[in-house]
C-alpha cells in the first residue's frame, strides 16, 4: 500500500518503521509545515494515518474526505468533535476508522475488563477503579483508553462512577490497570505496552482493512472482522 502520514512524532515514526518493514510505502508526511497542501499531497494514496494533535483532527478528516482517501485516526483527546467528524464522513461518503488504542492486545484487555466488571458486580462487595500511566509528553489526561475502560466498567456496574488515577512521567509507553477491591481481597487486571510497535501494527491492520469501505468504524469493528475471518 501507499500510505500518507499526518504528523511525524514518536508514534508516527514507529508506524513508519513498521509499515516500511512490512513492505509498504510512505508516500507523504503531512505536518503543520505543509498542512495547506494536504489535498494535493494525499492524492494517489491508499490510506492515511493520523498520529498528530486533537485540534487538527477535523481538518485532517476533511482533507481525506476531499481526496477520497480512507483515514485511520490514531489521535486521542478529540471526543468533543466526534459528532462533527461523523457527520462530515457520512456527508462526503468517506471512510474513517478510529479508536482510543490501536494495540490488539490492549483491545483484548478491554474485553476482558468488561467481562470481569460484570462478574464482580454480580458477586457484589467490590469497588472498581482504574489506573493509567504514560510518558510525560502525552497531552490528554486521562488517556483515551482509560476513558473507554471506564465506560465498559461502568456498564458492568450498572452506571456506577469509576475513579481514574493518571500518571504522566518519563518515557512510559502506556500502562492500564482495572481493579476491583473488596474488604477481603483485590483483583487487578493489567496491560503494559513495552513499546509503540503494537500500536503501529494495529494501525497498519486498520489501514489494510479500511481500504474499499465507506463510513465510520472503530478499531473494535476491525478486530471483530479479523477474528471472524481466516485472514486480516
Amino acid at each position: 500500500m501507499r500510505l500518507a502520514l499526518f504528523g511525524h512524532g514518536r508514534m508516527a515514526r514507529a508506524f513508519e518503521a513498521v509499515a516500511r518493514g512490512a513492505g509498504h510505502e510512505i508516500g507523504a508526511v503531512i505536518t503543520s509545515q505543509n498542512a495547506g497542501e494536504a489535498g494535493r499531497l494525499l492524492a494517489g494514496h491508499d490510506a492515511a494515518i493520523d498520529f498528530s494533535v486533537p485540534a487538527a483532527v477535523l481538518d485532517h478528516v476533511a482533507a481525506c474526505a476531499g481526496a477520497g482517501v480512507p483515514l485511520v485516526e490514531g489521535t486521542t483527546g478529540w471526543q468533543a468533535q466526534e459528532a462533527a467528524v461523523r457527520a462530515l464522513v457520512e456527508a462526503r461518503g468517506a471512510a474513517l476508522v478510529f479508536g482510543p488504542n490501536f494495540s490488539p492486545g490492549a483491545n483484548l484487555f478491554c474485553r476482558l475488563a468488561a467481562a470481569a466488571a460484570e462478574l464482580a458486580a454480580r458477586l457484589g462487595g467490590y469497588d472498581p477503579f482504574i489506573e493509567e500511566a504514560h510518558h510525560a509528553a502525552k497531552r490528554d489526561t486521562p488517556s483515551g483508553t482509560a476513558l473507554a475502560l471506564r465506560e465498559l466498567v461502568r456498564r458492568g456496574f450498572g452506571g456506577r462512577e469509576v475513579p481514574i488515577a493518571s500518571t504522566r512521567a518519563g518515557h512510559i509507553p502506556g500502562t492500564h490497570r482495572v481493579g476491583f477491591d473488596s474488604s477481603g481481597d483485590q483483583i487487578v487486571l493489567e496491560h503494559v505496552a513495552r513499546n509503540r510497535d503494537a500500536f503501529a501494527a494495529g494501525a497498519l491492520l486498520a489501514a489494510r482493512w479500511i481500504v474499499g469501505r465507506r463510513g465510520v468504524y472503530t478499531f473494535a469493528d476491525v478486530l471483530d472482522a479479523v477474528l471472524a475471518s481466516d485472514r486480516p
